[in-house]
């Protein structure tokens, strides 16, 4: 059986969509009853105390590729920002917070569907008038329009935006996220150098203090020198070899702690060569704390949570207004199938809904409290991050600083240890001085070659640091833009 939908009701159909569009476009200016949104004040000096030039380049404008220049290094940070979990799991809360957005979203459309129905049915004779069974049939063709709030007050449009500022705050916290990935791969990376290089160090002074006691073993042999000696060369090469198994054992630790960040396994290669000093070449520019309201993605995150807590104060107003809702079928019924089109067979129901609860046992009211402590705890903890991040930049800067005078000294210092344990060898050689100070020399020198290596790295970690302080790449991890957003 053919049916022919007639032309007049493709235009009825269609003009009704363009009602609809045109009230959905006119009821988005509602009113919106949530607070005025303005940012806290700094709770922060104005400058850092600790470092007052402005040279350099900015942090957030330069990526990390620009900024770690160690060709390993560079691949074992794309390692972890492909695989680290937690990274990972920070990239599906962002899509579970766009998918809630989406749906909120959608609450601000009317829902229209069309459906069709069709039905077939007998009475028995005993239970109509007539005393003889009845058959009947009915068939339906209707556009519908599910329950729709007409949003006067803006309650739909807060939680809308609440939403929206959850997802943004989500995919900031993953921005933050990706950021202390690359500066603990880059710590982490240093650190495991850093042992490798005392590593070196202290082989290097075991195979010295080795071929020592084998000298002065044979020297006791012979009678040229007391057993006091020998145990003396004993008790400096067992110090340093309980030093080199101190160091394989932090060494086995710190790559086990690189591989669970990098998520992958990965081969890393025992490199004797020291560390380099000039891994981070760039000389960064801290700028002022008011830099970090836009550079730092966990400050950025904090200010989205706290645009959400004054949209869902503006929802809690709004349910103390009328909510009103519209419900309408339109379209076409008949008892036969081929006059479900005819002339006559309109078919509609139009329900139009206000409520207004009179007495919710203190609900609403309630529901707004709770709204506007939320906004006040956000804003204390947007001014807690503030300050969390002005005192992680200070840090950094001070440690960068003093970091530098240390190895300074400590260079200097290595320089004299070295020195003074040739002299006081050669004195030795010479008689003209006792083993006890060979002994304390070589000691101090070995703690000196360590404290070096230690410092010196501690050094480039205060430059990883920083960058990652002043939000260091923020401007290099894109953020997908919301749905339904320009």
């Amino acid at each position: 059986m053919n049916i022919t939908v007639p032309p007049h009701w493709i235009h009825r159909v269609t003009r009704l969509l363009a009602i609809a569009a045109t009230a959905v476009f006119l009821l988005a200016g509602c009113v919106s009853m949530a607070p005025s949104y303005q940012v806290p004040s700094l709770p922060v000096s104005p400058s850092y105390a600790s470092d007052t030039s402005q040279k350099g380049e900015s942090a957030a404008a330069l990526g990390w590729r620009d900024y770690f220049t160690d060709p390993q290094l560079q691949a074992l940070i794309t390692l972890a920002l492909d695989n680290n979990r937690d990274l990972r799991t920070a990239v599906f809360r962002v899509e579970e917070a766009r998918a809630l957005y989406g749906i909120q979203r959608a609450e601000q459309f009317p829902a229209i569907g069309a459906q069709a129905s069709g039905d077939r049915s007998r009475i028995p004779g005993d239970l109509n008038l007539t005393g003889k069974p009845l058959e009947g049939s009915q068939y339906r063709a209707e556009l519908g329009l599910a329950s729709w709030e007409i949003d006067f007050w803006g309650r739909v449009r807060n939680l809308k935006d609440r939403a929206l500022e959850n997802y943004l705050a989500t995919d900031e916290a993953r921005r933050a996220g990706a950021i202390a990935l690359v500066a603990q791969v880059a710590n982490s990376y240093l650190s495991l150098r850093e042992l490798n290089e005392r590593i070196v160090l202290a082989r290097r002074t075991i195979a010295s203090r080795s071929e020592s006691l084998r000298i002065f073993t044979r020297r006791v042999e012979v009678g040229s020198t007391s057993r006091l000696n020998l145990t003396e060369v004993q008790t400096l090469l067992t110090q340093a070899q309980a030093l080199g198994a101190q160091l394989e054992l932090l060494r086995a630790v710190q790559g086990h702690a690189l591989t669970l960040l990098v998520g992958a396994p990965i081969d890393f290669p025992f490199l004797e060569k020291p560390l380099d000093d000039q891994a981070v070449l760039v000389t960064l520019r801290p700028g002022l704390p008011s830099d970090l309201l836009i550079q730092r993605p966990d400050i950025l995150a904090a200010e989205h949570q706290l645009k959400a807590t004054h949209a869902h104060i503006g929802a809690a107003r709004a349910a103390f207004f009328p909510q009103v809702t519209l419900t309408g079928v339109y379209g076409t019924a008949s008892a036969e199938l081929e006059g479900l089109f005819a002339s006559g067979s309109q078919a509609w129901i139009f329900s139009p809904r206000l409520s207004l609860p009179i007495f919710d046992g203190g609900r609403r009211r309630n529901n707004l409290d709770l709204a506007e402590a939320r906004r006040d705890l956000a804003v204390a903890h947007y001014e807690k991050t503030v300050q969390s991040a002005f005192r992680d930049v200070a840090d950094a800067l001070s440690a960068r600083h003093w970091l530098a005078e240390q190895s300074t000294i400590a260079q200097t210092a290595l320089a004299v240890q070295t020195e003074r344990a040739r002299l006081s060898q050669l004195r030795y050689n010479n008689g003209a001085a006792p083993f006890l100070d060979v002994l304390d020399a070589q000691r101090d020198l070995l703690a000196a070659e360590q404290q070096s290596v230690q410092i010196r790295r501690a050094l480039l970690s205060s430059r990883v640091n920083l960058y990652a302080a002043l939000g260091g790449g923020a401007m290099d991890v894109v953020s997908p833009p919301a749905p339904g957003t320009p």
